[in-house]
């Protein structure tokens, strides 16, 4: 039986007030999971719950995970966690052409998709039980790069790295991350502006399965890898095909 229970489990969603880790939320509470989750806005925490209708099942922590004193203080405040999600991404201004690239932007992405990432993992794993799990959010980028895309690419594919070696390190601990393609959420609208969404139709029409993703459809494959108990080191690509064409 690889299926591990997620009624009454305890998990820590970093990044969960929108998109991808709100879609994950509303589908582990129905399912009975008592969820936190962490971002660094109070104010989209706010919006979180409202959205989740303040199910009693939730709560939210204010918490920069690029930062290593409020991550350590975030899980030594709590006697039990089952799972650790992240799906942070700070990319604001990181899509830019090479001579157009800020270090600081660059920075961000390094922070909040490989170093937070990171954080969580030292200062996490003490934290969960044998059977526990952390899954992460890489991107299809690191295999289907673009112009303007390089940074993020080259994060992605770190991360990647670091799952692998985390999933020896810190076995029997299971250490997944989901690769998304080209999702409809709100990030869409820093990267595009008001072109977001002729660029997700366009996306949409080059697609195998003739769409671009929904955040339930991540929820989906990250619920995945949290209950399977034979998963672990594993990329899951849940991109609609993006990597064949």
């Amino acid at each position: 039986m690889t299926d591990t229970k997620i009624e009454g489990a305890e998990i820590v969603i970093v990044g969960g007030s929108s998109g991808m880790g709100l879609a994950l939320a509303r589908r582990l509470l129905s399912e009975g999971a008592h969820v936190t989750i962490a971002g660094r806005t109070a104010a989209k925490l706010e919006a979180a719950c409202e959205a989740l209708d303040d199910h009693q099942g939730l709560s939210t922590a204010v918490l920069d995970l690029t930062r290593e004193g409020e991550v350590a203080a975030f899980f030594a405040d709590r006697a039990r966690v089952d799972h650790i999600v992240s799906t942070a991404a700070d990319i604001d201004g990181a899509y830019q052409l090479l001579p157009d690239i800020q270090i600081s932007a660059a920075q961000r992405v390094v922070e909040s998709k490989f170093y937070g990432p990171l954080l969580l993992a030292k200062h996490g794993a003490a934290r969960l039980p044998p059977s526990g799990s952390i899954t992460y959010t890489s991107g299809v980028a690191a295999y289907r790069p673009a112009a303007r895309g390089s940074v993020v690419a080259a994060v992605n594919a770190a991360l990647e790295g670091l799952v692998r070696a985390l999933a020896v390190e810190l076995a029997p601990l299971r250490i997944n991350a989901v690769s998304p393609g080209w999702v409809a959420t709100p990030i869409w609208k820093s990267v595009a502006g008001d072109a977001a969404k002729a660029r997700l139709d366009a996306m949409a029409e080059r697609l195998p399965v003739g769409r671009v993703g929904q955040p339930e459809d991540i929820a989906d494959a990250i619920r995945f890898l949290i209950g399977n108990g034979f998963a672990t080191g594993t990329i899951l690509h849940v991109e609609g095909g993006h990597r064949l064409v």
